[in-house]
């Protein structure tokens, strides 16, 4: 998917991709979206490497969302958005994991951070 798109007079606009992939999530009613970086998820307290959440609610994260690096913000932003959309849960994970995506999607701990309607 490319996130170059024109507006209605035709000129060409660079989406965040981060914002785009959300929008099509919510739009297609996905189970969950997911987020690969890279970083091992969400820290609360960056950079404090024992603040990393395994799981955390849009309410929580909404409240969160002022104090967080602003490398993080648009993905946080785009959590928040599919999530409040309807997409049931929206996952930051490191993409330099091996299999990460498998581990994030069919494990217990899984390995990043779970955003979940709350």
């Amino acid at each position: 998917m490319s996130t170059l798109a024109p507006d209605a007079d035709g000129v060409v606009h660079n989406i965040n991709a981060d914002t785009a992939a959300a929008a099509v999530a919510e739009a297609l009613g996905a189970e969950k979206l997911l987020m690969l970086t890279d970083i091992d998820g969400l820290y609360t307290r960056w950079p404090d490497r024992d603040s990393l959440v395994s799981e955390i609610d849009t309410g929580t994260l909404a409240q969160l969302l002022p104090t967080l690096e602003s490398g993080m913000v648009p993905k946080v932003e785009a959590c928040l958005r599919a999530v409040i959309g309807g997409v049931p849960s929206a996952h930051i994970i490191d993409g330099r994991v091996t299999h990460c995506v498998l581990v994030e999607l069919f494990t217990d701990a899984g390995t990043g951070t779970k955003v979940v309607r709350g």
